[in-house]
């Protein structure tokens, strides 16, 4: 794997071990064990921007419920996105291509934590999966409160895994983000370890044990706004300004994600110090 790092505040490291901390417990999990619909108890599904259309130009309709976007079958969760029109549903905004934006937003959130979610990429052009975190609770819009990408992935460049931290002082509107690219060749034919390290002090990600990107602490929020609770996102887009910069192959369609396990560690509770 090779690692390419941006900006003075994504410090580039040597490929270092990452595993989650000794003193960590496991506080929440899912490991799709029963078939079905997504487990509700943790899972809830992202759809208010149906009908307005959703950001970056993406061209999907975020279905709820439906298991042709979201189920678990064999162990594994499976997020599947599709060339259909759902004509007749009340909040359908026209689209072409039907999906699902998983979230634990309303039942699950953290501040700090090891995050690791093992997973493996669709490879059709126009498809951007997506495994982050956003804000919960702050009232802050976006980019204020903060967004973590563990991975990133646009179907025309199948075998590159993009880890970002976006902020009000980074983030890609303004062309500053900070994101490290990792090279992994069968992304989309095996599955592979999507870290997270998150502590007061930075926000290491890494790929199957591996670091491949360091964020560090701020005492500007406008460059660290990361000592409040996020949620976590899984979700299959179609098109948008990245995703679909060369078209979208409707031939190659259904295409999915499919997550063996989410998994969330914690130091147990009480002061850490810093």
């Amino acid at each position: 794997m090779s690692l390419l790092a941006f900006g003075a505040a994504a410090l580039a490291l040597q490929p270092a071990p990452l595993a989650v901390p000794q003193n960590y417990r496991l506080v929440w999990s899912d490991e799709f064990s029963r078939a079905g619909r997504p487990d509700a108890r943790r899972w809830a599904y992202d759809t208010q921007y149906n009908r307005r259309g959703w950001h970056n130009q993406e061209l999907q309709y975020y279905s709820a419920r439906r298991r042709g976007n979201a189920r678990v079958e064999a162990g594994r969760l499976i997020v599947e996105a599709r060339a259909e029109r759902l004509e007749g549903l009340s909040d359908y905004g026209g689209q072409g291509y039907s999906s699902a934006r998983l979230v634990t937003r309303g039942m699950a959130r953290w501040t700090y934590g090891f995050f690791e979610v093992r997973a493996k990429l669709p490879c059709v052009r126009g498809t951007w999966p997506a495994i982050w975190m956003l804000a919960d609770g702050s009232g802050a819009r976006w980019p204020d409160g903060g967004e973590i990408d563990l991975m990133e992935q646009v179907g025309h460049e199948p075998g590159r895994i993009h880890q970002t931290v976006h902020t009000a002082a980074f983030n890609h509107v303004s062309g500053t983000q900070r994101s490290a690219q990792t090279h992994v060749p069968d992304a989309c034919g095996a599955f592979h370890l999507y870290q997270l390290d998150w502590t007061r002090e930075r926000i290491v990600m890494g790929i199957d044990g591996r670091a491949t990107f360091t964020f560090g602490h701020s005492d500007d929020p406008r460059a660290w706004p990361f000592d409040g609770p996020q949620y976590l996102i899984l979700d299959v887009a179609v098109g948008g300004t990245w995703g679909g910069a060369q078209g979208v192959d409707d031939a190659a369609l259904p295409a999915r994600m499919e997550v063996d396990y989410v998994r969330v560690w914690q130091r147990p509770a009480g002061p850490a110090p810093r």
